[in-house]
């Protein structure tokens, strides 16, 4: 996806530095007085910035301004997204200290106190121009942070209209505009990569070139791996829901989610059935040649096609050359593969509504095809499974390199948050060190937020070498 970020780092350039130092300096005040807040103050301003983007006219000007000037995804999908994941937000942080004393532990001797990290950028990419930073914003004010938003260049303008109802939100709470910024057009990488430099803290979204960017930037940095997922159809699960749970995941905004199901692997002994139910689903599966025509297209010169990017499958099968009348209803495309890697293209991430399809003998089977999935790409991000067997979903967390397991669920829906799951609301994925990132949750608040600890003595607690060395001594001696 294109991205203001995507280039390794060069030396600060004369005119982005001063450009970018006014906008730090701005932050630095407006950060310098929101600190002081109050918890009650500091839950208005998220509220503020919640109720920014969830007034349902702004959700629905921002949501078509979005796919107008993006290209991407489609409107009604991203007035739901803007709805649901800033909603599912609030909801986790409700309730939530992120002021003074925010726990106790007496038996330990400690007190841990909340305290911000100061200019935070939010590094956001073009897929999701107004979900995204309004996650980060969020998080960011929550914490007593100041907050700047870099966009990819064709997600600026959506960007520019979400601040500024912020700000007439922050004007209502007498609080400081300039506590969220967003950088200004042109949007450079120049820029980016400066503002990254004097920020005291960069959480970074989009392509794996931002995120290596943000890593080497020389500040703090959280960032998330790449997107590729993989699902289960095992022998025990329900064909009708897992189909259903698939196509409703596979073309929410038309996959522009990294969470978005980018292959499916079926177990022999259900195959058939599964393929009939995702095709009554709304799938289309290709035979040989329109694998391999659809393939010319997406991949005209070895790289994934900005032209089939976020586009519906009907678009997506006009611009490939399928004719036919199944083409125009289709909600997803379907091919079928059989190995994974460079040679493979449609085992890597396709942003967009197709669908590799691997056949595979047992269970077993499955999990060497995901694990050879992920060592092309998306390790670390998660997996789905539709099944009934518990000892297969234990397994995949066990031994896959992943940092969520989906049971059941739409993937796409249930792995950045859900109202009927318990992972937190979030768009940006932390993917552990499979995914080279230096977290593995969703990221959260958590992420934003600096911890000060009180220690006091306590009764010692030092433990004899007996204890501590008894068992080991006794089984294998001194």
């Amino acid at each position: 996806m294109d991205s203001s970020a995507d280039q390794t780092l060069r030396g600060p350039q004369p005119e982005a530095k001063l450009i970018v130092g006014e906008l730090i300096a701005r932050a630095r005040a407006a950060q310098r007085v929101y600190q002081q807040c109050s918890q009650a103050e500091v839950d208005m301003a998220v509220l503020g910035a919640g109720w920014a983007i969830m007034e349902p006219g702004r959700n629905r000007a921002l949501a078509e301004m979005a796919v107008r000037d993006t290209g991407l995804g489609d409107v009604e999908d991203k007035v739901t997204k803007n709805h649901r994941k800033t909603l599912g937000l609030l909801r986790d942080l409700k309730g939530v200290k992120t002021v003074g004393v925010i726990a106790e532990y007496l038996d330990l001797g400690l007190v841990e106190i909340a305290r911000p990290v100061g200019v935070v950028v939010a590094i956001t990419p073009s897929t999701n121009p107004a979900a995204t930073p309004a996650n980060k914003v969020i998080n960011a004010l929550k914490c007593r942070n100041a907050v700047i938003v870099a966009p990819s260049p064709k997600g600026l303008s959506t960007c520019q209209a979400l601040v500024g109802h912020i700000h007439a939100e922050l004007k209502k709470l007498g609080l400081p505009l300039d506590l969220v910024q967003c950088l200004p057009a042109p949007v450079t990488k120049d820029s980016t990569q400066e503002l990254m430099r004097q920020a005291d803290l960069v959480v970074a979204t989009g392509s794996q070139s931002n995120i290596r960017a943000a890593y080497t930037c020389g500040t703090p940095a959280f960032g998330v791996g790449a997107g590729n997922v993989a699902s289960i159809i095992d022998v025990s699960a329900d064909l009708e829901e897992a189909a259903a749970a698939i196509m409703a995941s596979k073309t929410f905004d038309n996959a522009t989610s990294c969470s978005s199901e980018n292959s499916v692997v079926i177990l022999d002994a259900v195959y058939a059935d599964a393929i009939a139910a995702l095709e009554a689903a709304g799938g289309v599966m290709l035979d040989t040649a329109g694998k391999a025509q659809l393939q010319a297209a997406m991949w005209p010169q070895g790289k994934l096609s900005s032209a089939v990017t976020a586009q519906k499958a009907s678009r997506i099968a006009q611009i490939a050359g399928l004719q036919g009348g199944r083409f125009e209803s289709a909600r997803f495309l379907m091919v079928e593969e059989v190995g994974a890697g460079p040679d493979y293209p449609y085992s890597g991430e396709k942003l967009s509504p197709v669908l590799a399809v691997y056949r595979v003998r047992d269970f077993d089977a499955a999990c060497a095809t995901v694990a050879a999935i992920y060592s092309y790409q998306g390790a670390g991000h998660s997996v789905s499974i539709h099944s009934a067997n518990d000892e297969h979903i234990l397994r995949l967390g066990l031994e896959l390199p992943v940092s969520r397991v989906i049971v059941n669920q739409a993937h796409c829906f249930a792995t950045g948050g859900a109202f009927d799951n318990g992972l937190p609301f979030s768009l940006s994925m932390g993917c552990g060190t499979w995914g080279r990132n230096n977290f593995s949750d969703n990221m959260s608040y958590r992420q934003y937020m600096n911890t000060t600890r009180i220690a006091r003595k306590i009764p010692p607690r030092m433990p004899t070498e007996a204890e501590i060395f008894g068992d080991y001594l006794a089984k294998h001696g001194g």
